[in-house]
C-alpha cells in the first residue's frame, strides 16, 4: 500500500523514506494539503499531513470521497483538524503525541538570546565590515524573571535552561508541574506574571480557551522592556495588538518562530512575490523584532521521532490497534 505524504521537506524526505522502507511504500510531496491539493490524494487510503495542512470539513469531504481512510498528522498541534467532521466522514485521525521538547525549549532560547543580544543587527553590520557596537547593547538575564505560560513537557525544557542562568521562575498553567516546583518555580496568575517577567515564553497549546491569550490587555500588562517569545501557535497571540504596542516602542524584543495567519506563508518561498498581510509585513520590519519560520521543532532528533511516531501510527491503524496519539478511531 502507498501512502501520501503532502508537505515534506527536503531535510524530511529521506528521513520518511528510511523510516518507512519495509512496511509500507510512500510519496512524499512538498505541496501542503488544501482544497485544491486534496484530489491528489485520490486512491490513497492513508495520507500524512504537516501541521500547516488544511483538515477542515471541506478537505475532509475531499478525501473521504477519493477513498482515504486515515489521515496521520506528522504534529503535536491538531487545531487544523475537523474532528466532528472526520468522525462523522469515517477518517481515523492521528497525530504524534510527544517528541523532543528540547528541540523546541532550545530553539525558544535561541529566539530569547537573539533579540537581547541583537545577534541579526550584529550579524547584518559586520557583513558589511560595520563593527560598531553602537545599539547591540543586551541585558544579563542572570537574576531576572521567566515567566512560562504553560509548563508541560517544552515549558519544563525551557525552565530548566532559565534556571541554568540563574533566573527566578515563575509559570502559569492549569495544572503545576512538580519537576517545575522542584526547580523553585511559583505558580502564579497570568496577569501577576505578565507584570513581573522580564522574559516571557509561551508553551500552551491552541485551543478555544487560549485563543490570543497575550491580547491587547496581557501585552499592556507586560513590562515595557520585556521580552516576548512564542514558539508555540501563532494564534496565541493577538498580532494586530503586538504591532500596536511594539510601535509605541515597547518590549526589549520579541521572538516569534509561529505567526497566527502563517498557512499559506511559511514553509513556502515568497522571496519573489508581494506580500498581501499588512500585519506581517509591518510587523518583521521592526528592529527588535525576530521571526523565523515555524522551525523550532526542526531538529533531526525531533523529526526522526516524530516520523517513527508517524510509523507507528500506520501501523497501529493497519493492524487495528489504538493508541493515546489516536484522536479519531478507526469506525
Amino acid at each position: 500500500m502507498q501512502i501520501l505524504a503532502f508537505g515534506v521537506q527536503a531535510d524530511e524526505q529521506p528521513l520518511i523514506e528510511e523510516a518507512f522502507r519495509g512496511h509500507h511504500d510512500v510519496h512524499c510531496l512538498d505541496v501542503f494539503l488544501t482544497e485544491d491539493t486534496a484530489p491528489i490524494a485520490a486512491g490513497h487510503e492513508i495520507v500524512s499531513t504537516s501541521v500547516n495542512a488544511d483538515l477542515g470539513a471541506g478537505v475532509l469531504e475531499i478525501l473521504a470521497a477519493g477513498g482515504t481512510r486515515m489521515v496521520a498528522q506528522r504534529s503535536t498541534g491538531f487545531n487544523n483538524v475537523d474532528l466532528v467532521a472526520a468522525e462523522r466522514l469515517g477518517l481515523t485521525v492521528a497525530r504524534v503525541s510527544y517528541y523532543s521538547p528540547y528541540s523546541v525549549a532550545e530553539f525558544a532560547w535561541t529566539l530569547a538570546m537573539a533579540v537581547n543580544r541583537r545577534v541579526v543587527r550584529a550579524s547584518t553590520r559586520t557583513r558589511d565590515f560595520d563593527f560598531r557596537l553602537h545599539g547591540l547593547m543586551g541585558r544579563d538575564l542572570h537574576g531576572r524573571t521567566a515567566g512560562v505560560l504553560g509548563t508541560g513537557k517544552i515549558g519544563e525544557a525551557f525552565a530548566r535552561i532559565a534556571h541554568g542562568f540563574g533566573m527566578r521562575l515563575l509559570g502559569w498553567d492549569v495544572a503545576e508541574n512538580p519537576a517545575c516546583l522542584e526547580l523553585g518555580m511559583r505558580y502564579v496568575p497570568k496577569d501577576e506574571l505578565l507584570a513581573e517577567a522580564d522574559l516571557v515564553s509561551l508553551h500552551v497549546p491552541l485551543m478555544a480557551e487560549t485563543q490570543h491569550l497575550i491580547d491587547a490587555n496581557a501585552l499592556k500588562a507586560m513590562k515595557d522592556d520585556a521580552i516576548l517569545v512564542n514558539s508555540s501557535r501563532g494564534g496565541l497571540i493577538d498580532t494586530a495588538a503586538l504591532v500596536g504596542e511594539l510601535r509605541a516602542g515597547r518590549f526589549t524584543g520579541v521572538g516569534l518562530d509561529v505567526y497566527e495567519a502563517e498557512a499559506g506563508l511559511f514553509f513556502l518561498d515568497k522571496s519573489l512575490e508581494a506580500i498581501a498581510d499588512d500585519t506581517l509585513a509591518r510587523l518583521v520590519t521592526f528592529p527588535n523584532v525576530l521571526v523565523t519560520s515555524h522551525q523550532a521543532y526542526y531538529t533531526e532528533d525531533a523529526v526522526r521521532q516524530i516520523v517513527d511516531a508517524t510509523l507507528r501510527n500506520v501501523l497501529d491503524y493497519r493492524a487495528g490497534r489504538r493508541s493515546e496519539n489516536v484522536l479519531v478511531p478507526r469506525s
